[in-house]
């Protein structure tokens, strides 16, 4: 069996550096705390946690010599204004893609433009984005839950991309919305590395027999390339590590494809291809 691993497959450039910026905090003999996880992915928690750090639900007043470390997806200025007033000091481990999508809604927005943000309405992404502004946003996930009596009252709109997005899904919507606003300026915030996944996992699929796609249930980027691979061969499969593999996938399998969410970490992706191979060889 030939195994044809995604030139793009794992850890992008940010989740790479959040990691690092948390390792190093944590080597400071400082209390360092994270509201949430660091990135969607289970492995990487816990090496976060082993080393450390310590999840919390909400900020609370207390000792001064405390961190607060601001995970890859970033936070509302809320948050930050808040922790500082409470006595955390702050090391933000924010994707630099995602502040810049904040500075171009903030511009935008310091311009008159009405905030559109297409992207999931319950990722942490999104709601930070969503918190640097005065004023409210529209959020959209969906071409069918599009808001078609507010956003037809919208004089102007300047609208930005959570960025993992799908692009032929964001086209949808953005189509709609140039058709209902009068005047739109539109910003294609979708980072380099999922357009490189995004690009890969289009080929992918339709080069192999069969497609592994590796990586959290609660990774966003992951369920996107998840569900391009799908749509293009049905036999791809997501898995979270190599236990949830079944044999009966690669059966008479000449070829398979293996690629990995952003957040997936390089150990994973070897014990999955460790697992193929055995299954190869046996």
């Amino acid at each position: 069996m030939k195994i044809n691993l995604a030139t793009s497959a794992g850890f992008c450039f940010g989740v790479r550096r959040a990691i690092n910026i948390a390792m190093d905090t944590a080597r400071n003999n400082k209390p360092v705390f994270m509201l949430g996880d660091i990135v969607h992915n289970e492995e990487v928690v816990r090496q976060i946690q082993k080393a450390g750090i310590k999840k919390i639900y909400r900020l609370t007043a207390g000792r001064r010599e405390r961190i607060l470390l601001i995970r890859a997806h970033g936070c509302s200025r809320d948050t930050l204004q808040k922790a500082k007033k409470l006595g955390y000091s702050v090391i933000d481990a924010t994707c630099p893609m995602v502040k810049e999508i904040h500075a171009i809604a903030k511009k935008l927005e310091n311009k008159g433009f009405k905030i559109i943000v297409i992207g999931d309405k319950s990722h942490d992404e999104v709601k930070g984005i969503v918190g640097q502004l005065k004023t409210k946003a529209v959020v959209i996930d969906k071409p069918e839950n599009i808001p078609l009596k507010k956003i037809s009252s919208i004089g102007k709109a300047g609208v930005v991309l959570q960025s993992t997005q799908n692009l032929e899904k964001v086209q949808k919507i953005f189509d709609i919305l140039r058709a209902n606003i009068g005047k739109v300026r539109f910003h294609n915030t979708i980072c380099k590395p999922t357009r490189a996944k995004q690009n890969e996992i289009k080929v992918l699929p339709l080069k192999n027999e069969v497609v592994i796609v590796i990586g959290s249930k609660s990774s966003a980027n992951t369920k996107r390339i998840y569900e391009i691979s799908k749509s293009l061969n049905d036999k791809s499969y997501w898995v979270n590590s190599s236990r949830e593999i079944k044999r009966s996938w690669l059966d008479t399998v000449k070829n398979v494809g293996i690629t990995a969410g952003a957040s997936t970490p390089e150990s994973t992706i070897r014990e999955v291809i460790r697992k193929i191979k055995s299954y190869s060889c046996a």
